[in-house]
């Protein structure tokens, strides 16, 4: 995987403008879709249980995420998902709310063990949740403080790196811990993104927008170089957004700047590297 390698996937997407069907939170569905189809992808973003399987095994990618989870929608993500694995069609799951909810866990585990996702994604105290380091749940979605994963604390990439890679193995899957810094690991190699600017996470549905992202260039890419591409697009468009005028115009200056990116600005603004040997970084 190369800068190169990662341009083409690019403009793969533009030329072939897949399908990808999105069952992701109310609160995040629009901007979910306008994501989807600034880059170059088309979204459908069905979630009526008596339809769904039809419409995933049409799609070309499913993208499921927990957030606001209903009863339809958790059992249109397992159908979508069983769907999806029977067509050969790859999936990714956004483990949100899997630290404070009982039920978001379980159904999670159900889902990766049944429907066998590419990729799975979660912030970090998802992922550790997921790992059974943390027994206790959690008030809220957001990281846990003690869990932060953070470029100033080598450390906690160091064992961040190692829980990916145990859960890669275990599940046969790319694992994805969102942060401040993105560890990306498919038990072999493991990339940290560096792209992205803090106002993001104050903006509701940016991590539901990255899992269609991910759907969106898992359709055309596999799924580690899949899942680096996504994080770093929408890393560059939150640090090239005006964030001055504050937090209501930086949300809709997120869409404007992915509609933007290009080949030229992936190149030139992508902060990509390979975890080598503990913390040491490459990346051509």
């Amino acid at each position: 995987m190369d800068r190169d390698g990662l341009v083409e996937r690019w403009a793969q997407l533009q030329r072939e403008a897949p399908l990808i069907h999105c069952i992701t939170s109310p609160i995040a569905i629009n901007d979910c879709a306008n994501a989807v189809l600034a880059v170059g992808a088309r979204p459908i973003c069905a979630e009526y249980p008596e339809e769904v399987a039809e419409i995933t095994k049409s799609s070309n990618a499913l993208s499921v995420s927990l957030a606001n989870i209903t009863e339809a929608r958790a059992k249109s993500i397992m159908i979508s998902g069983l769907a999806a694995k029977a067509a050969g069609i790859s999936s990714v799951i956004d483990l949100v709310g899997i630290r404070c909810s009982a039920f978001r866990l379980a159904l999670a585990k159900k889902y990766i063990a049944e429907c066998k996702p590419a990729i799975i994604k979660g912030n970090a105290s998802e992922i550790r949740t997921l790992a059974g380091e943390r027994g206790e749940f959690h008030d809220g979605i957001d990281t846990a403080k003690q869990d932060r994963v953070s470029l100033d604390d080598p450390e906690s990439i160091r064992d961040m790196e190692k829980i990916l890679k145990k859960l890669a193995v275990q599940y046969r899957a790319v694992i994805m811990a969102t942060g401040a810094v993105d560890l990306i690991s498919d038990g072999e190699n493991t990339f940290a993104i560096e792209n992205g600017v803090p106002e993001m996470g104050r903006v509701t549905g940016t991590g539901c927008i990255l899992n269609c992202l991910i759907a969106s260039f898992l359709s055309v890419a596999e799924p580690l170089e899949a899942a680096v591409l996504a994080a770093s697009v929408w890393g560059i468009s939150g640090e090239l957004g005006d964030r001055s005028r504050g937090l209501g115009t930086y949300h809709i200056e997120l869409l404007n700047q992915l509609s933007l990116i290009d080949g030229k600005r992936i190149k030139e603004y992508a902060k990509i590297k390979r975890i080598e040997k503990g913390i040491g970084y490459g990346f051509s």
